[in-house]
């Protein structure tokens, strides 16, 4: 019988720390880090891409968080002696819903990615860049401890326009709009709630 009120006291604390961490008044703390490299075999090709995207946001309701994300977006290409880099700086202000409570919920993220920067040939500045879209992306969220949270999100449903102005040439304009819920491809993060 003692271990049954144990057991008893110990899932109504993780159901009571699991409803704490989505109130109104609580931040939320996480980003991401990206790296990439890849290589082909027997030549000079190669290419490698960095990113990081720290983010912070603060629960206006209970379940619902609007918050922004600061990063930067590094790559460079090496095809033989030529080498070209594109730096970004991004802004990604977001809205968070999470679905009712208990230690595993549901959420849904509305986010207006944006970035702005510059491309190099060899070292010198031959463009500028920038990028701006919207994404909205659904997740799984599971609360282990009151201040911890696990995600897996996919992409979800997102548009993006991507401009790169060469220097002395026209502007160069892609669209891209589509639909990415590869589940066996999530994101996988942690968020720290305060």
């Amino acid at each position: 019988m003692k271990k049954f009120y144990l057991t008893l006291a110990a899932v109504a604390a993780l159901t009571f720390a699991s409803q704490a961490q989505t109130e109104k008044g609580k931040f939320i703390v996480g980003g991401g880090l990206g790296f990439d490299t890849e290589s082909i075999k027997d030549t000079d090709n190669k290419s490698t891409s960095f990113n990081i995207m720290p983010s912070a946001g603060y629960f206006v309701a209970d379940n619902i968080a609007v918050g922004l994300g600061l990063g930067y977006q590094w790559s460079k290409t090496e095809e033989g002696v030529n080498e070209s880099t594109t730096g970004l700086f991004s802004v990604a202000p977001f809205g968070r819903w999470y679905s009712a409570n208990g230690p595993v919920r549901f959420f849904g993220q509305l986010s207006a990615p944006m970035g702005w920067g510059n491309m190099k040939e060899n070292g010198d500045k031959v463009g500028n860049v920038s990028s701006y879209g919207v994404e909205l992306a659904p997740g799984i969220a599971y609360f282990p401890t009151s201040k911890i949270g696990l995600e897996f999100k996919v992409r979800g449903l997102y548009y993006n326009s991507n401009n790169i102005e060469p220097t002395g040439e026209a502007k160069t304009t892609v669209n891209t709009f589509g639909l990415n819920a590869n589940s066996l491809a999530p994101t996988v993060g942690v968020q720290f709630y305060f």
